[in-house]
């Protein structure tokens, strides 16, 4: 999949100016590769446009001017789109209640050892991930993971982990399906 460029990063004042338009095309984006697995974990696979909207926010945000930082938020979040039949996928585990979260970001250290993603023919890869964003005794609620689909987009995601009676697996739509594969292809180019 083709980097974000400087090119393609408005300044602060610009974006802020054009941000519903530029908003409104990230969310679809988002939207169609947004997947929910149970009530508790959404995997948001990330594209060129989904990327280039969190740079833009951030740039926004923090309201970054020197050419130099706002390369770094470029570099940083371009490590984040997927390459030679690999997409990447932020997970968020959303859990409302402050004190049941803790409990249960300390009980799913382990978690990612238990996703996968299902191919059509039923065979299941497991993501990776960077073990520095796991802490020694609790799961940060949001995860970077890289998976390794050969070109080939999932049919459904899931985790099997029966020890924290956490079964559950996510049938994926065919829009779905459609838009990881258009972004697999991409990132074949």
């Amino acid at each position: 999949m083709k980097p974000v460029s400087r090119d393609e990063i408005l300044d602060f004042v610009t974006y802020t100016e054009r941000r519903d338009e530029i908003r409104d095309a990230a969310l679809g984006a988002k939207r169609a590769r947004r997947i929910h697995v149970g009530d508790e974990f959404t995997l948001l696979f990330e594209n060129h446009e989904t990327v280039r909207y969190q740079i833009q926010e951030m740039v926004r945000v923090e309201q970054i001017v020197k050419e130099a930082d706002i390369q770094h938020e470029i570099d940083t979040y371009n490590e984040l789109l997927g390459r030679g039949g690999r997409l990447c996928a932020t997970l968020l585990i959303g859990i409302a209640d402050e004190a049941e979260r803790a409990i249960k970001l300390r009980a799913w250290i382990g978690l990612l050892d238990h996703l996968y993603a299902k191919t059509a023919e039923g065979g299941r890869i497991t993501p990776t991930w960077d073990p520095r964003q796991v802490g020694e005794d609790r799961l940060s609620s949001v995860q970077y993971l890289t998976f390794e689909f050969e070109g080939r987009a999932p049919v459904a995601l899931g985790i099997d982990w029966p020890d924290r009676k956490l079964v559950v697996e996510t049938t994926l739509a065919a829009q779905q399906v459609a838009a990881l594969q258009a972004d697999l292809d991409q990132a074949d180019a």
